[in-house]
């Protein structure tokens, strides 16, 4: 349930997640120039299509979030590419909702940016392969936990009644962590070896 739906949340919570993701939304079309444009187009695709595979997980399903790998790979931007794909989702789909599009913007977006930018704090001279890998499942795994608490955390301020959802909330996405943790991992050693330049 990273896709909180609509009516669900109190309009203190919704106009706080509104305020955020126009600010970060802000913030990477600022530093968001012609030769990044396609970058950022790739990876709100790849993260649209991420929330069409579901996984099983008791009485609920999951899907992977990839937001770890689009915060390291797109920075600041990756507020836009997130924007775009949940948009998308939201219309096309019926995931989440539209009034609660800044919310659900940054729940994905906030833990993106906060593992790329560890992730580059930490290999800004860069490494081997094997150290982005490492570096990787930290990003990788971290975003996602850090998006199941942000979820949490908006549905617990929203009403006690939601106290039982925001814990099922944290504990679906444990299996999601371990996955995410995986795939992120093996795609930044790919990055490393191929294209460093992307983690740059």
């Amino acid at each position: 349930m990273a896709h909180i739906p609509d009516g669900v949340l109190s309009n203190p919570v919704l106009m706080a997640g509104a305020a955020v993701s126009l600010a970060g939304v802000a913030l990477g079309l600022r530093e968001l120039d012609p030769v990044k444009v396609p970058k950022v187009a790739v990876l709100s695709a790849v993260l649209f299509v991420a929330a069409l595979v579901h996984f099983p997980v008791g009485l609920s399903s999951v899907h992977l979030l990839l937001n770890g790998l689009a915060g390291i790979v797109l920075g600041p931007a990756v507020f836009p590419a997130m924007l775009v794909a949940l948009l998308l989702q939201a219309v096309l789909f019926g995931f989440g909702g539209l009034v609660v599009l800044g919310v659900n913007t940054m729940t994905m977006a906030v833990p993106a940016l906060v593992a790329g930018s560890l992730f580059r704090r930490l290999w800004r001279n860069g490494g081997s392969p094997r150290r982005a890998s490492l570096l990787g499942a930290v990003a990788g795994g971290g975003a996602v936990l850090l998006t199941a608490l942000m979820v949490a955390l908006v549905l617990t301020l929203s009403g006690r009644e939601f106290a039982t959802a925001a814990r099922l909330v944290v504990l679906t996405h444990l299996p999601v962590m371990v996955i995410e943790a995986a795939f992120t991992a093996a795609a930044i050693a790919l990055l490393a070896r191929v294209k460093p330049e992307l983690l740059a």
